[in-house]
């Protein structure tokens, strides 16, 4: 009889979380106008330092949302930057501390077999009011650090706007 009794306790409270659940939800999403402006931002913080660069914008789910590059970023640029900024939105960290967390011997050093995966420095998580709205990724400069600082750029251009 108790066994019963639990049963049908779960049973209820099952039924009772299925009803409350919602069957859809809403995300939010970079407009292409914001999502330019940050591309536009990378690539002006780049060309200061005299930098030719490729920079890619990537929507929540990693599809590419803005791709500019500048007119002598090496070819290599346009695949790098796209993937920096997808496995900045896919992994929700930047690529640098992801290439930190992927070295051999690490839980995550699996990851780094991916195609796209891409564990160099560039790649930036982009957020807005605690959402994932996406990646953006810069490839070109002469090292991570140097296409981390563009990148920071970029979002520094629009964080206000993301702030809704």
């Amino acid at each position: 009889m108790t066994q019963n009794f639990f049963i049908a306790a779960l049973v209820l409270f099952l039924n009772g979380a299925a009803i409350g659940q919602d069957a859809s939800f809403q995300t939010k999403s970079l407009t292409p106008e914001t999502a330019l402006n940050a591309a536009k931002a990378a690539m002006d913080a780049c060309r200061k330092n005299g930098y030719q660069v490729t920079v890619a914008i990537v929507d929540r789910a990693g599809l590419t949302q803005i791709l500019i590059r500048d007119r002598f970023a090496g070819p290599h640029t346009i695949d790098v930057a796209t993937n920096k900024a997808w496995t900045a939105a896919s992994m929700k960290m930047s690529t640098t501390i992801f290439a930190a967390e992927t070295q051999a011997g690490k839980p995550m050093s699996a990851l780094r077999s991916h195609a796209r995966v891409m564990a160099a420095g560039g790649g930036l998580v982009i957020e807005g009011a605690g959402t994932l709205l996406g990646g953006i990724g810069v490839s070109g400069a002469p090292g991570g650090d140097a296409d981390d600082a563009c990148a920071k750029a970029g979002l520094k251009a629009i964080s206000e706007a993301l702030e809704f």
